[in-house]
Parts: C-alpha cells; structure tokens; sequence
C-alpha cells in the first residue's frame, strides 16, 4: 500500500532542550517480520516458522529484537532530531519479546545536549499493557541546519509467498524415493533437475546416454552423480526406449526428459514394445502455486493436446482430478470458456455443456464440476458470488480444463511471469508420471515436479487415493 507523503521538520541542536520527546506507534504483523528477515537475512526460526516457535520458551513467533531498535532510527531520523541527524551510538536493551499483534509505542526524550553538537536521547519501548519491551540510549549529532520538506514517496512492496511448496513436501516426507528414468541428461539443466531431486530424497535417477558425455557435463556444472544407475545409449531415441523398458521390468516407477523433445519421448512411451498406455489417454497437468490463491491450481493441458476433442477433454480431465486427489484435494473443475452461457459459436462452451451433462446423468460425486466459466468467474469469490452464486466450483476452482494447448500454455505462463506463480508439472495417464524437463524451469520447479511423480507413483501411501473413484465417461 502506498503511504502517504508527510511533511517532515527537524529540530536543530540550538532548539533542542532535555526533556524534548517524540513518539511512535506501530503494530507488529507477520509482514513486518517477513520483510525484516528479506533485508536483513535472519531467518532464524523463531521467527519465521511457527512449528519451532512453538516449542521454544515464547511458544509462538516473536518479532526480531532489531526490529524494535529500526523504530527508533525512524523516530531520530524523522522527528527527534529529524532530517540531517547522524546516528553515532545505540545501547539497547531486550526486556520482553514483541508477537504479532503487540501494539508497540516508542519514545525518544532528549536527555542530555553535548559539546560539537552532541546528544544524549533515551529510548523506551513499550506494548498495549504499557510493560517495556526494549530501553537504552542513543546518541546522535545533531543537525544544525533547519530543514522543512515533504517526505519522498515510497516504493509498493508486495510479499510473495509459495506456502503450497512446503505443504507438497510435507506431502512426500514418509515416501520412499522412486527410482526414476532421465532420458539423455546430456545437458545441465536436464542433470540438475535430477540431481536436486535427488538431493531432495524424491528420486534415485537412473542415467541414460553416453556417460562419458554426461560425467563431462556434470564435471562443469560441478554436480555430484554419487549414487546413480547408468545405462548406455548412444541417441536419445534409444535413450527413451530404454526408458520404457526398464519401467516394463519393474526397475523405475517414473521417467523424465533430458536433451530429448516431447513428442519423441511421448511417442517412445507410447509405442516402443507395447508402450505404457493405460485406459485413458496421456495429458499433462501445470501445478501452479499462485500467491495469494490459497490453493493449488492446477491447469490442463499446455503440453500434450493441441486441438483436445470431447473424448480427450474427459481423459485430460479424469488425469487432473486422480492428480488433485494426491494432493489432498476435493477436485473442483472449471470448464474455461470466454463466455459464462451456451454458445454454438464456441467449441469450448459446447464441450463445457456437454461435460457438465454428462457427469449429471453419471451422478457421480467424485469431483464437482462446472462450465462454461471465463477465467475471472472460476477463480475470483467476488465475481462467483454476482455471477455464479449458486455454482460449487467458481470462484474456489482447483482444476482449470482450457479449451485448448494455445490457451492452457499462455495462461500458465501467465501466471508465472506476471502472477508470480511456481509452476510444477507431470504428463499423466501412462502407466508411470513423466517429468518434462524446461530450462528456464527454477530448483524448486524442479523438486515440485519431482515430488509430484513421487506423489502418483506412490500416492496410494500418503493420501486417500482414487481408487474406487469412477472416472467421468461421456455419454455417446
């Protein structure tokens, strides 16, 4: 929020008198602490992570004790003396801890003018129950010039958070790795996403290509291969039949790409002895962390169907609800469309119709579903409750079903780029997760995807599963 400029007016040494005092009130809030510890990197526990707070003698967050002393500078640079004040000297002293909530008054009283300009203030900090929480001195040279302006506008600062990458590790923290195919990791950001993985305890990676030619790479970008399975192949096609057969014998619960492209892969998966098609089809689901959601969002699908008919939507939908479900998520799908009512000019909003009919005539209750919705109805509360007050899913949507790729990849872009959102990924609906791998991917989208694939290839250990669950079909 931006604040509002004041006028600030110093008091020069010659209009100083002890006994001259200044006052400030401020709320501690969880942002204040958050952004105490972003410029100042403490990120000592007890004030950031509430488990361990718990458990220390204050058994909850406590505020950074500098963070007291950083009002008192506000006070002495602002007020008392004000602009053109030099900080010399502070003594504090930490009485009692300051929590979220504490309503904290500070006070400066001129105590003592010195020689060269010279002054002696005392420092007081004080909460809601007027016990003080922080006292000392400080001492300061005094400006001698009279200085009267307006105060210079601030930046906005906006924090962002992506609580849903700890909720999804905590998700994965009693599985045991899976063993995970890389297909041809001959370049560095395809080796390193397997190794933070790795590192993470998600995956144990089983290597495939030229090993001469990966130890090469990972001798550059200094990462260890301690640990891992070798197998050799000459080309990444070879690389991702491999691939397929060590998941055929039950060596690998999981595969991800390197230096390969999608569509071989996916079609070596596909196809290569049989292949590891399941009953549906293979879509890929976007696992986007947007600050401020809430929940998990998941977006499908941006890789994998260019032009999804009605059949594949129902595969690409049943891969994303089995998905949300290992997360530990009720689905809640929302049919996007750019219009909000049946229209015949729109592919999307005739699909949406009629997914929405036929899951009524299943009378299914697996996952709640709705459409055609635009994109600010499926996500937004307030638009949901003028447009859609009666509808299950807008407004609180964890699925978002695009009408097509161009549609899906663009707004999962979107939200990375411009929403600040971390994004994870899998392709779905074969007989084990397939991890894509991007370069311009970060380590944490990285591990997320990897703890992803670890989800579905073991979910059934973590969270209820989807087992029993019947699968949307859509009626002929």
């Amino acid at each position: 929020m931006k604040q509002a400029q004041t006028l600030l007016e110093n008091r020069t040494y010659d209009e100083l008198q002890p006994g001259d005092s200044a006052s400030l009130t401020r709320t501690l809030t969880r942002e204040d602490i958050e952004v105490f510890a972003i410029l100042s990197g403490d990120v000592n526990p007890a004030h950031l992570d509430d488990a361990y707070a718990a458990q220390t003698p204050f058994h909850k967050v406590i505020a950074h004790g500098m963070w007291g002393g950083t009002l008192i500078s506000t006070i002495l640079g602002t007020q008392l003396p004000g602009p053109g004040t030099i900080y010399v000297g502070q003594q504090l002293r930490f009485l009692r801890p300051v929590s979220v909530g504490d309503v904290i008054t500070v006070t400066v009283t001129v105590q003592e003018k010195r020689d060269k300009h010279m002054v002696l203030l005392d420092c007081l900090c004080t909460n809601q129950a007027g016990k003080s929480v922080i006292s000392g001195t400080a001492e300061v040279m005094a400006p001698t010039q009279k200085v009267r302006r307006e105060s210079a506008p601030l930046p906005e600062l906006t924090l962002t958070r992506h609580e849903g990458f700890a909720r999804l590790m905590a998700l994965t923290a009693s599985l045991p790795a899976v063993d995970c195919a890389v297909v041809f990791p001959t370049t560095a950001c395809s080796l390193r996403a397997a190794v933070v993985a790795a590192q993470a305890g998600l995956v144990r990676p089983w290597l495939i290509g030229p090993r001469a030619t990966i130890e090469a790479v990972a001798r550059e970008a200094a990462l260890p291969l301690a640990g891992c399975e070798w197998v050799e192949a000459d080309t990444a096609e070879a690389a991702a039949e491999q691939a397929v057969a060590l998941v055929q014998a039950g060596k690998v619960q999981a595969i991800q790409q390197g230096q390969i492209d999608v569509r071989p892969l996916l079609q070596a998966v596909l196809t290569h002895e049989g292949g590891l098609r399941t009953q549906g089809r293979i879509s890929h689901a976007a696992v986007a962390d947007v600050p401020g959601y809430g929940r998990p969002l998941i977006i499908t699908d941006s890789e994998v169907h260019i032009h999804p008919t009605l059949d594949d939507k129902r595969d690409i939908l049943n891969n994303a609800a089995a998905l949300a479900r290992r997360l530990g998520m009720s689905p809640r799908v929302a049919l996007l469309s750019a219009t909000q009512t049946l229209n015949t000019n729109l592919s999307s909003s005739i699909d949406a119709a009629a997914l929405c009919k036929a899951y009524a005539r299943q009378k299914g209750e697996h996952f709640d579903i709705d459409g055609p919705l635009p994109f600010d109805a499926a996500v937004s509360p307030e638009v949901a409750r003028l447009r859609h007050p009666g509808s299950s899913v807008a407004g609180r949507a964890n699925i978002l079903l695009a009408p097509n790729l161009e549609t899906a990849n663009l707004l999962v872009k979107q939200l990375a780029y411009m929403g600040q959102a971390e994004v994870a990924g899998l392709v779905l609906g074969a007989q084990v997760p397939i991890l894509l791998c991007n370069d311009t991917d970060s380590e944490r989208s990285h591990i997320a995807s990897a703890a992803l694939a670890l989800l579905m290839a073991r979910g059934d250990d973590a969270v209820a599963s989807d087992k029993g669950s019947p699968a949307l079909r859509v009626a002929a």
